[in-house]
């Protein structure tokens, strides 16, 4: 490769190395300049920006609005040098109190809205800087922060805020940077001033100073604060991971509440929703799935928000229960959702990193101590040149009439001054500058007044500079003024998303999710599954694919759980009011679960809470099973029974009797009690039916008082009831059929 001496020189670079540092500086400009807040004022570059812009611009909060435009115009001209849309939206957000916990901008138009109403133009909107704004610029002008040049180098930004408000974990941010993201839900300003009192206290003031735990933290922390409100619904042990690792979630559900209507019906009061939750599109939601029959409890929904969220909704019936209507509403809708929290920051120095809720608010004070000293270091300088000016002065008035004549009479009276006195440059430059009527006695009273106060607190700063720990206590103070500014008393500090634990697990009936229809099963030979609705007979005219044909028919409910056995011995479950619907031939039953490609359906049926079952495998072993014990929970089905090797599922038949009868394919039939079969919850099983020659034909349940019956050609039954000849323990050989058995080997 060569090296370019000279521009417009070409040089020859490999792809993939031209290709990466691009990319590497995208990146680096991506996670510093765009996406992650910085720890120490919460901000990202267009927020402070707009801030410091519109302080600029005389924009503070006990001045008049000025248009939105004028400020966005402002972001572009000198600092920001982006869209203009971009830059609106970042204002919007900063300016909605439902989007922004403590607002820093103070917006008078229409700035959006719950519903995901969009802003009215900028040209149209105003805004001015707000109380908590002003808090994060404070001391900006007397050194408290680095300023840099701007992007055309024609003035200066501040590099971070002063932030004498903990606007990082007040409000929180989001942002989705290259291979990172931060997400930081807002939090209560007074329960974050009572920790970080608590580090001060006992990490920087104590006698023997020791590291607060998290756990301590957590006990004033107790969780985000979200300006839309809500219950959050967290486990503790969750909330304290989440904080000692910066990272976890949050569950958030609506506030809601029952209002009596008399003659004993009710309505459900929605007052607060998660937040970030559109309302109209939760609305809409809601009202789709009740048109989809997925909401059966829900008779209706409306909404009667004016200022305050007020969605109403209907049970179908007086006796539907509150608590199990929500339930099944926070299962299915953004009434109930998680909030994340990954807090990935840029530390003090600049560095990217995941935080925890210690370490954030540590080096938020530490980002303060330093605001303090550099504010310290700035009065103590204006101080001493103020200083040095009142000696000046002293100096004139005890030797007025020699100024006096320097003054009138030299060539160069400065230099006189300075020479005849010793002054400084800066005390004779302001001799000179001295206004006639400032030479009354009265003059020279206040200047030595105000020399003594300034003397008096240039000591009192020195010694602040040279003490850690007054430091410390004056931080100490700053914290708990800003507590008592927005504490639980005030309307803006007053907590408004209350913490809860994890809520008490309400059992939900199926009927509550899915309205009870009768229909009715349909799978063809091959495998393609859809349902009907009522209930057909065996002789319905039912249509299959060509080279198709019917295999199963079942009558059943919308409410009803479908289970289908493989020969792997695999249990699969399917709600039937998932299964397609319609006229047309349905959908392949192995889009919708794990059947394996070499297997096929052995049996399929409606599931039925307290019934057992008997399975066998072809090799003649067997045992009863529950059906609780074989439902499954995923697609990839529940392994209920291991056939041996060379062998596969082939029987699930109901429990339905007390004598078992067996056949295999040798035509050898044996009988037994049921008793004898053990009950497994999964495994191989017993022996049934030894074999020889054979495998197992088909297995029948049955009454013995009843006998034992088998379907002859042309649908005639037959009915043994001597079976002495075939009754023997389980795992026998058995003994030939009888006369007339059908040559099939089946019983039905």
């Amino acid at each position: 490769m060569t090296k370019a001496k000279q521009t417009g020189e070409i040089r020859e670079t490999p792809l993939a190395d031209a290709l990466g540092e691009r990319y590497l500086s995208y990146a680096l400009s991506t996670i510093m300049s765009r996406s992650l807040p910085d720890v120490r004022d919460g901000l990202k570059p267009v927020h402070r920006r707009l801030l410091f812009a519109m302080r600029q611009l005389g924009l503070v909060s006990n001045q008049g609005h000025k248009k939105s435009a004028r400020v966005v115009g402002d972001v572009i001209g000198k600092y920001h040098p982006h869209g203009d849309t971009a830059i609106y939206d970042a204002l919007v957000r900063l300016a909605q109190d439902f989007a922004q916990r403590y607002p820093l901008i103070d917006g008078q138009g229409n700035f959006g809205s719950m519903d995901g109403d969009p802003p009215a133009a900028m040209r149209y909107t105003e805004a001015r800087l707000t109380p908590v704004a002003e808090l994060l610029l404070e001391g900006i002008d007397e050194d408290a922060v680095d300023f840099r040049d701007t992007y055309d180098g024609e003035s200066q930004e501040p590099v971070v805020l002063p932030a004498a408000f903990p606007n990082l974990l007040a409000n929180g941010s989001q942002g989705i940077a290259v291979g990172m993201a931060t997400s930081i839900p807002p939090h209560n300003v007074a329960e974050l001033c009572d920790a970080l009192g608590l580090i001060i206290q006992e990490e920087m003031l104590a006698a023997t100073p020791r590291q607060v735990a998290t756990a301590e933290l957590v006990r004033f922390v107790k969780g985000p604060d979200f300006p839309t409100g809500g219950v959050l619904v967290e486990a503790p042990d969750a909330i304290l991971n989440a904080y000692e690792t910066g990272r976890g979630s949050f569950r958030l559900r609506a506030r809601w509440e029952v209002e009596k209507l008399g003659h004993g019906l009710y309505q459900i009061v929605i007052s607060e929703i998660p937040y970030q939750v559109q309302k109209s599109r939760l609305v809409e939601k809601i009202a789709e799935l009740m048109q989809a029959k997925k909401l059966a409890m829900l008779g209706d929904i409306r909404d009667e928000s004016t200022t305050d969220v007020r969605l109403v909704l209907e049970p179908k019936t007086r006796n539907v229960d509150p608590a199990v209507l929500m339930e099944s509403l926070f299962r299915q809708t953004e009434l109930e959702n998680r909030i994340s929290l990954n807090m990935n920051l840029l530390d003090r120095e600049g560095v990217p990193r995941v935080m925890t809720l210690r370490e954030a608010l540590r080096d938020y004070l530490a980002h303060r101590e330093e605001v303090l000293r550099r504010r310290t270091t700035h009065r103590l300088d204006h101080i001493a040149r103020r200083l040095e000016i009142l000696s000046g002065y002293l100096i004139a008035y005890l030797n007025l009439d020699e100024v006096i004549r320097i003054i009138r009479e030299e060539d160069e009276p400065k230099q006189e001054l300075m020479s005849r006195f010793a002054l400084t440059d800066l005390q004779a430059e302001s001799i000179l500058n001295m206004r006639l009527r400032s030479l009354r006695k009265l003059e020279e009273i206040e200047i030595q007044k105000e020399h003594d106060a300034l003397t008096k607190e240039q000591a009192d700063l020195t010694d602040l500079m040279a003490k850690e720990a007054r430091r410390w206590k004056v931080i100490s103070y700053q914290v708990a003024d800003l507590k008592k500014r927005f504490g639980e008393d005030t309307a803006l500090g007053k907590r408004r998303t209350d913490v809860d634990g994890p809520p008490s697990e309400t059992v939900i009936p199926l009927e509550a999710m899915v309205e009870r229809e009768p229909v009715t099963v349909i799978c063809s030979a091959k495998g393609w599954i859809r349902t009907v609705r009522g209930h057909l007979t065996e002789d319905a005219d039912t249509k299959y694919k060509e080279g198709d044909e019917g295999r199963y028919i079942i009558p059943g409910e919308t409410t009803d759980k479908l289970l289908v056995f493989s020969s792997d011995g695999k249990f699969f479950t399917i709600g039937v009011d998932k299964l397609p619907r319609g006229r047309g031939f349905g959908e392949p039953l192995r889009l919708m679960i794990d059947l394996a490609q070499d297997q096929e359906i052995v049996a399929m049926f409606i599931h039925k809470p307290g019934r057992r079952l008997l399975l066998a495998a072809s090799d003649g072993r067997g045992f009863l099973a529950k059906e609780e014990d074989v439902l499954a929970q995923t697609r990839g089905g529940r392994q209920v029974v291991n056939p041996g090797e060379g062998a596969s599922a082939a029987i699930c038949i109901p429990a339905e009797g007390d004598t078992v009868a067996v056949v295999g394919t040798n035509r050898r039939m044996i009988v037994f009690n049921l008793d004898e079969v053990p009950e497994m919850q999964r495994g191989r099983g017993v022996i049934l039916q030894k074999y020889a020659g054979g495998k197992l034909a088909d297995v029948k349940i049955f009454n013995l008082a009843d006998g034992l019956s088998w379907i002859l050609n042309g649908g005639r039954v037959r009915t043994e009831t001597d079976l002495l000849t075939w009754r023997m323990k389980r795992a026998g050989a058995g003994r030939q059929a009888p006369r007339g058995f059908p040559l099939n080997n089946r019983f039905t």
